[in-house]
């Protein structure tokens, strides 16, 4: 695709989502995690940790634009520009946010969370679960609130490893030098549980808090299946012609989405059908209609 078209690809919407994402995850960290020093994962704790062991002027703000910037740049040719555009521009209202809390408005963060007081699980919980929000925007809209997840979709398959493994060993890695420079291993294991709440809402704002489920029907009676179903929840399927590997008989595979609270009716709906129909059911992450 040519920067032209990849330039079209740009929205109003999307950077206005991108802003609403670097405030909410600025909220999170600076509110939650910063006061009490737990760290966030990836490149945002990398950069909490630094702030802590630097001079004053080296700012959490700082670091966030000096590590990730360099690291969207690096990854330009594999995501597209669109990409890079949005990331940049996710970070540095993250960054711009999190400068706005800590050092201009009236709120005190030097000690304790404003909200959590001292409480390590509380802040931990609630962190990971706002910074999750956050980043999940982000990502839902096009951008990305972490450069780490960009060099794990380049490194991640030279280094024999999924892109969640590589991510997941850079922040054992990092939980493990904070414990080691700040001479205590409470933090970063309640920082555990802050990767594992963002983790966790992140795939809830990127794939839905209820995903659908795709049964994949094999029948030898597709056209009263497909109808039943079809009267049954007004919604179409799709068949495919296939054979069976053992009987060589022809059948067919009946494709039909529904939700989890649909799901005990289709399986009835079918069986009563026919009996003989074979069901598998699997989740799916999102589901795209094509405009009528």
């Amino acid at each position: 695709m040519n920067l032209k078209n990849e330039l079209k690809q740009l929205s109003i919407r999307s950077f206005i989502m991108l802003i609403i994402a670097g405030i909410i995850n600025a909220f999170g960290v600076t509110i939650f995690l910063y006061p009490v020093k737990l760290y966030d994962s990836g490149i945002s704790g990398t950069s909490m940790l630094l702030a802590q062991i630097t001079p004053e002027y080296l700012t959490l703000s700082v670091f966030l634009i000096i590590l990730n910037i360099p690291l969207f740049l690096y990854g330009l040719k594999k995501q597209g520009i669109a990409f890079t555009i949005y990331a940049i521009f996710t970070v540095t209202m993250y960054s711009v946010s999190a400068y706005l809390i800590t050092d201009v408005l009236p709120i005190d963060v030097s000690m304790a969370s404003p909200l959590a007081g001292t409480d390590l699980l509380l802040c931990a919980l609630f962190g990971g679960l706002i910074s999750g929000v956050g980043s999940g925007l982000a990502i839902r809209n096009g951008g990305a609130m972490d450069g780490i997840e960009v060099m794990a979709v380049i490194f991640a398959k030279r280094l024999g490893v999924s892109v969640g493994t590589f991510v997941m060993l850079y922040n054992v890695a990092l939980y493990v030098i904070c414990g080691i420079i700040m001479d205590s291993w409470v933090l970063p294991l309640y920082s555990i549980v802050t990767y594992a709440a963002a983790l966790k809402t992140i795939d809830y704002i990127v794939e839905g808090f209820d995903r659908e489920k795709c049964a994949m029907i094999v029948t030898v009676k597709p056209d009263e299946v497909s109808k039943a179903l079809s009267d049954a929840f007004e919604m179409g399927s799709t068949t495919v012609d296939a054979r069976g590997g053992y009987s060589k008989s022809p059948k067919t595979i009946v494709y039909f989405v529904v939700n989890r609270f649909q799901v005990t009716k289709m399986k009835s709906i079918v069986h009563e059908t026919d009996p003989t129909a074979y069901i598998t059911i699997s989740e799916v992450a999102d589901v795209f209609k094509a405009n009528q």
